[in-house]
């Protein structure tokens, strides 16, 4: 079992915050985009702590151990009704539920009689969900999940643990997160899915 941080940019941790979602966390998204970033390496069994900067403080905003791993696209249809921006996968064909538009990766048809032959149609709806289950950026591409997260609540780390904390694996290759001259952590050390160490994980457990 590993350990890893996901970066939540403040404008999306105040988007949960309108809607008053407060968990449990349910899932947590990666994209082809630095924004949100991947999270091809977190895999069943592993544990996910999105982080946040609050006034340039440190804050972690739930824990999700990770019991199901698969597209993005899949989680997004089945759970939501729509695939919310996530990459379609090669062969598949979504319909908007209510007016005939037809797209897939790359492609958009006006017509069902427009679509390849051997292609997969799926059509949207409209499901209920929570907030935090929308990706919060386009082009997802994988989805870690489980139902045994958190609450979505700001919890400050110590300033004192701060320069404690290690990412990187294996061992010799653990690094601390960039600070600024007044031992404030800069969000560029966040900004990428990162392996905890075992001392760190420990930390950030100590916080539920």
């Amino acid at each position: 079992m590993a350990h890893y941080i996901v970066y939540w940019p403040q404008d999306w941790v105040q988007e949960l915050k309108k809607a008053e979602d407060m968990g449990p966390i349910k899932v947590v998204f990666g994209s082809i985009h630095s924004r949100m970033p991947s999270i091809v390496s977190i895999k069943v069994g592993d544990v996910v702590f999105p982080v946040t900067l609050i006034k340039k403080k440190l804050y972690v905003m739930a824990r999700l151990p990770v019991t199901h791993r698969e597209r993005a696209f899949d989680y997004c249809m089945r759970e939501l009704g729509r695939e919310h921006g996530a990459l379609t996968p090669e062969g598949i064909v979504v319909k908007a539920e209510k007016e005939e538009f037809y797209w897939t990766r790359g492609q958009s048809f006006r017509c069902a009689d427009a679509i390849p032959d051997g292609m997969t149609l799926m059509v949207e709806s409209d499901k209920p969900h929570t907030k935090h289950q929308e990706p919060f950026n386009c082009c997802s591409e994988w989805a870690v999940w489980g139902e045994g997260g958190s609450s979505i609540e700001p919890r400050l780390m110590p300033d004192e643990a701060i320069p404690l904390l290690r990412f990187g694996y294996p061992k010799s290759k653990e690094k601390p997160l960039r600070l600024d001259k007044n031992g404030n952590v800069l969000s560029m050390s966040l900004t990428a899915t990162r392996r905890m160490s075992e001392e760190t994980a420990k930390i950030f457990e100590e916080l539920f």
